[in-house]
């Protein structure tokens, strides 16, 4: 009962019309950007970090969250009118859904990914209501070596599952770490990896790293790819189902959506997994398995599904346990960092107006995301045909200013381009480039959380093995090292 108490406050504030200002222009904007091939809401909200020293913070997340769930939405569009994915998570919606709109079936599709999506992030926020408290009183029984303990995790499993190969993503991690331990020490007052410059002895800006990765490296990236041409299908008729697609679609919807939340709310769960998952579970449970690979409506309904819910749940970790489980979701912790909030356990007793206003507001905002996708898809649509040197010329020019806006320092905009270009080279060789933020904005943390566990054990190591919590995790940890690397050995031997 708290909790429908708590949701109710959370409403009131997400219902003030600035507010709601707010989670219109973050769910248009990010229907927008997910739309555009190749940008995300990571970028995005990258881009946008500068506005938190102008903005309040409910308002802030509340755009934030509307970028995030409206990306989810966006990337349906391209997948199906041109089979060119907005966003990772949507690969599988082109699959079936552009082999629908071959067959003059775009219109239904982009509905039913439309509803689906609407469906999914309804039953995801559902979840994150009243899956995160209970959470949260778990995990304030954490002492100093269980959160070094857990940040272990959450650090070898964004090594593991981004990018191609385990130690592409330890590199970056460790890019990551090594520029977050530039500054001074709080413990010895002592000035690390500064190179005597007084402008980094507060430490490199978060905000400077998440947009010269995210923003510059991957513009970077994206003008030196080759382009390519594709003609965006015409929408045939209404974007609406007709009552066969409707009872093909609705099984699939609850399916896909009780697929993606837990996946996201695992550490680096992500969206691709799920929505495989959901392709392949549909297929195998559907009446017309013939019309798989040929345009079947559940292969875009459940996987679209599952792409949603699981935005809901990467924010689960991140609420209550101040763990960022995908690029995103870091980038967001940034924010948090920047208004001096610190997410995790403590996040939901001294900011309830924060995180409970940006909870209801993503109920908010799903509504408003079905209105915005049913019968505007031919207009996002469109959006593609913006040139592409206008486009990464713009993102370039709103980084510079943003960055530059920050601390007015020609510092901050060396580093911009010194890590973007980095970012660049990191996208160029198949390095993940969300583990080196992740990295920078928890190696601190696990540092003080070491140190801490250290202080109270009398330097006694032993500590992390001996505590049930520590050693569980500690396991899991290694699980995440060890199995893979034995399944791919028994692959070789098979093979």
């Amino acid at each position: 009962m708290e909790t429908l108490d708590l949701l109710g406050n959370g409403f009131a504030v997400a219902l003030q019309p600035m507010n709601l200002l707010w989670a219109l222009v973050g769910v248009t904007l990010g229907t927008a950007i997910g739309v555009l091939p190749g940008l995300g809401p990571a970028l995005t909200i990258a881009l946008l970090l500068p506005i938190t020293f102008s903005v309040p913070a409910t308002a802030a997340f509340i755009l934030f969250a509307g970028i995030y769930y409206g990306a989810m939405y966006g990337g349906s569009t391209t997948s199906i009118l041109l089979n060119t994915p907005g966003e990772s998570a949507t690969i599988v919606t082109a699959l079936e859904g552009n082999k629908m709109a071959k067959k003059g079936r775009a219109a239904s599709a982009l509905a039913t990914a439309a509803i689906g999506s609407f469906v999914a992030g309804t039953i995801g926020t559902l979840g994150l209501t009243f899956v995160a408290p209970p959470l949260v009183e778990f995990a304030l029984r954490f002492g100093p070596a269980d959160y070094f303990s857990l940040m272990v995790v959450a650090f070898v499993a964004v090594s593991a599952v981004l990018g191609s190969s385990m130690l592409r993503g330890l590199t970056a991690l460790t890019f990551g770490i090594l520029l977050g331990l530039v500054g001074i020490d709080l413990q010895t007052g002592q000035a690390r990896f500064t190179f005597g410059l007084p402008e980094l002895l507060d430490g490199i800006n978060v905000i400077v790293v998440a947009v010269g990765l995210f923003a510059v490296g991957e513009t970077l990236y994206l003008a030196a790819r080759p382009k390519t041409d594709a003609s965006v299908i015409k929408l045939e008729g209404r974007a609406w189902m007709t009552k066969e697609d409707w009872q093909r679609s609705w099984k699939p919807w609850l399916r896909g959506s009780f697929l993606g939340f837990p996946f996201g709310a695992l550490p680096a769960g992500g969206a691709e997994v799920p929505t495989f998952v959901s392709y392949f579970l549909e297929k195998k449970l559907s009446k017309k398995p013939e019309e798989f690979g040929h345009g079947a409506i559940e292969g875009v309904a459940g996987p679209e599904a599952a792409n949603n819910a699981s935005a809901a749940g990467v924010l689960v970790p991140m609420l209550a346990l101040g763990l960022p489980t995908s690029a995103t979701a870091a980038i967001m912790l940034s924010a948090f960092q920047s208004y001096g909030i610190n997410p995790g356990p403590l996040l939901l007793q001294n900011q309830p107006e924060l995180v409970w206003g940006l909870i209801a507001s993503l109920y908010v905002g799903n509504v408003m995301l079905l209105v915005l996708n049913l019968p505007l898809a031919g207009l996002w649509a469109k959006i593609l045909t913006i040139p592409a040197p206008w486009l990464y010329g713009g993102i370039l020019v709103f980084a510079t200013i943003g960055t530059y806006g920050i601390s007015q320092s020609w510092i901050d905009l060396v580093l911009l381009y010194l890590i973007g270009g980095v970012g660049y080279l990191m996208r160029r060789f198949d390095f993940p480039t969300a583990p080196a933020v992740i990295g920078m904005i928890l190696g601190p943390f696990a540092e003080q959380e070491f140190r801490r566990a250290m202080t109270i054990s009398a330097g006694d190591m032993t500590t992390f093995v001996t505590r049930p919590l520590s050693l569980t995790l500690l396991i899991i940890a290694t699980l995440l090292v060890v199995v893979p690397l034995l399944l791919r050995l028994r692959s070789r031997k098979v093979g």
